[in-house]
């Protein structure tokens, strides 16, 4: 296939968005990318620039043998993934985690969209269904889609779509956090991809200071929302703090203030409750507090977290928000490779389908990305066996998920078929990620899309 050939589309230029654009075009294929910032914004972006992380820096975890994210992360890399590719080279240090620089990394793959010559970007708004004589599209405009297309989209599905709240954490300058008060360890001193095993910021709290935490925390003054967002649920993996609170006074402290693993230097001793923070750039100058999703009003926040030890001072790049997420009932509308059963000329990637995650919304676009080029190579896309991670995780957004009761779903290993055997714990974790890679290269090598 050359240049010549009729461009697949792509609307939108998130992480899924650009990871099937590079899809591709590496397979040789011409592709047109939609991106409607900055001819119009969202409330969440800071930048114009393609996938930007308008959330936490984390990829989560980068353990290929224990860890489905972790074993995601390898299939995508396997699969010549642009994403994986630019966080790789813009890691920075956060235990086992990988976490990345987020305007490095966003630069990296922009500077690698533009510079390839199958890709055309266009910074335009598609406002209402595509053109029809657009016969290959796929939609990736994730949580944040425009209200024109969102509708259309309903309409054309003949189905109300589904939405929740993403929350944001706040970011701390680095130089405003109290050292002699909170020190770097990560949990149990584990190191990482980038990391040496003391990557995180904690500050320690006592009972008498995490009762008191809580009790502000739920008193408080909250963002009020619309009538038309007062009934949207919540996803449980990015709940606001104070929602997580609200449940139970322990359950922060088991939650993203878990002491687990660290102890205070000053005693010697694991504290009652401890708020880490994680570097969020190259430079070490932003350190974002780790699951502290808001929706407190700033200067709530400002108050309130200025009471946890070690950030008495603390000075914020950012403060926590809220913004809605909207996705497909993708079990009951899409088909197997991620066609709208309504309209088999449109395709989804990214969070729209309900996956969750940047690397979950990455890793769909990627088989997006390859359906899409496969059909228009002549061929038959394939989809990835159920036994790997992304199999596991397509199955799920395509009918492996209860479609009455469908939500946003992270990877994790619940998704995968069960092995054989009585394995339990961490050796069943590594017989399935063993298992996973053998039959993803399996697949990737007869339908390696990767141009000559």
């Amino acid at each position: 296939m050359t240049s010549s050939a009729k461009p697949i589309h792509i609307v939108g230029g998130g992480l899924a968005g650009s990871e099937a654009a590079w899809q591709i075009a590496s397979a040789g294929v011409p592709v047109v990318l939609h991106e409607m910032r900055p001819v119009r914004g969202t409330d969440a972006h800071l930048t114009d620039s393609l996938a930007e992380l308008v959330c936490s820096n984390s990829f989560r975890s980068d353990d290929a043998s224990n860890n489905a994210v972790g074993l995601l992360h390898e299939e995508m890399r396997r699969a010549g993934s642009l994403i994986m590719r630019a966080a790789d080279a813009h890691k920075l240090p956060a235990g086992g985690a990988l976490a990345v620089d987020r305007h490095g990394f966003s630069a990296a793959v922009q500077d690698a969209l533009l510079t390839q010559p199958l890709v055309e970007l266009r910074r335009e708004e598609v406002a209402g269904l595509p053109p029809a004589d657009w016969d290959s599209v796929i939609v990736a405009t994730g949580p944040l889609t425009s209200p024109a297309l969102a509708e259309a989209i309903r309409a054309q599905s003949g189905e109300d779509a589904l939405a929740f709240f993403d929350a944001i954490a706040p970011i701390v300058h680095f130089d405003s956090i109290d050292r002699s008060i909170a020190w770097k360890q990560s949990r149990y001193d584990k190191g990482g991809p980038a990391g040496d095993g003391a990557d995180y910021f904690n500050c320690p709290l006592n009972k008498e200071e995490y009762d008191a935490f809580i009790a502000g925390l739920l008193a408080g003054e909250k963002t009020e929302f619309k009538e038309w967002e007062a009934n949207t649920p919540y996803f449980d993996g990015c709940l606001p703090i104070e929602v997580m609170a609200s449940r139970g006074p322990d359950t922060l402290r088991f939650g993203p203030m878990k002491p687990v693993g660290l102890r205070d230097p000053r005693t010697g001793r694991r504290p009652w409750a401890v708020v880490q923070l994680r570097q969020d750039n190259a430079l070490g100058t932003l350190w974002n507090i780790v699951g502290f999703q808001t929706k407190l009003k700033h200067r709530e926040q400002t108050q309130l977290f200025r009471t946890i030890p070690g950030l008495h001072n603390a000075e914020f790049a950012r403060l926590g928000g809220l913004h809605r997420n909207t996705f497909l009932n993708s079990p009951r509308l899409l088909d197997a490779t991620l066609k709208l059963k309504a309209m088999p000329r449109l395709r989804f990637a990214g969070q729209i389908t309900g996956c969750e995650g940047y690397v979950e919304s990455a890793a769909v676009g990627l088989m997006t990305g390859r359906f899409a080029a496969a059909e228009r190579l002549g061929l038959q896309p394939t989809t990835p066996p159920a036994t790997t991670a992304m199999g596991a995780l397509l199955g799920h957004i395509t009918g492996g998920a209860d479609a009455t009761t469908y939500q946003p779903m992270n990877i994790n290993f619940g998704l995968f078929p069960p092995i054989e055997g009585t394995l339990r714990g961490k050796e069943r974790k590594q017989a399935l990620s063993a298992r996973a890679l053998r039959d993803f290269d399996r697949w990737l090598a007869p339908t390696s899309l990767a141009a000559e």
